[in-house]
């Protein structure tokens, strides 16, 4: 059994001690739980592309920037999946490696370790540095790098799955051209000064 029928996942290493337990690569045909995976760690059990393909299908703004980002994923999931599959392959054309390989570490490069937090004491508000958990630390490395895979698409004469696998491929080497590191960077350097 493999991802798709194409991609195997028996060989990945996740070398993060932190991600092991929560990166979910379990072997399916097709990955669409239908959001059967509930309660307060029904993400632990979806596989890291399903929850990928996911993240694509988000539209409408980021943060407080009211700024279209994804107004062609209509909620299709077919046609999300198969943004994810092109950009699967070309990382896989690129590399010439297992691209949830390549994936896997782009997590473990993005994922933020620690965040800041605001403690209000005695009226006065302080920023305090603190530990991002497991589950925290996935969610916001998948979150920016799809972020990061639109910015490179956004108004460009880039396709969104170019935009993504460069995205995956810069955070996978550590490069600072990535959004999803440039922000795992800069929530540590705002934790190491709040401490």
């Amino acid at each position: 059994m493999r991802i798709f029928d194409i991609y195997e996942t028996e060989g990945i290493r996740i070398e993060d001690p932190g991600l092991q337990r929560v990166i979910n690569l379990n072997e399916r045909l097709m990955l669409k739980s239908h959001g059967r995976e509930v309660g307060k760690f029904g993400k632990l059990k979806v596989n890291i592309i399903e929850r990928l393909i996911n993240l694509v299908a988000v539209p409408g703004h980021r943060g407080k920037k009211h700024k279209l980002q994804t107004s062609h994923a209509t909620g299709k999931y077919s046609k999300n999946t198969k943004v994810i599959l092109e950009a699967l392959k070309i990382i896989e054309e690129k590399t010439k490696q297992n691209p949830i390989q390549i994936l896997v570490k782009a997590v473990e490069n993005s994922a933020p370790r620690d965040e800041v937090t605001t403690i209000e004491y005695g009226g006065a508000k302080y920023p305090q540095a603190v530990d991002s958990s497991p589950l925290r630390r996935l969610n916001l490395a998948l979150r920016n790098l799809v972020h990061g895979g639109y910015d490179k698409s956004f108004r460009k004469k880039v396709k969104i799955s170019e935009g993504l696998a460069r995205e995956i491929l810069l955070a996978a080497e550590g490069s600072n051209e990535s959004l999803a590191v440039q922000k795992r960077v800069e929530s540590e350097k705002q934790a190491d000064s709040a401490r």
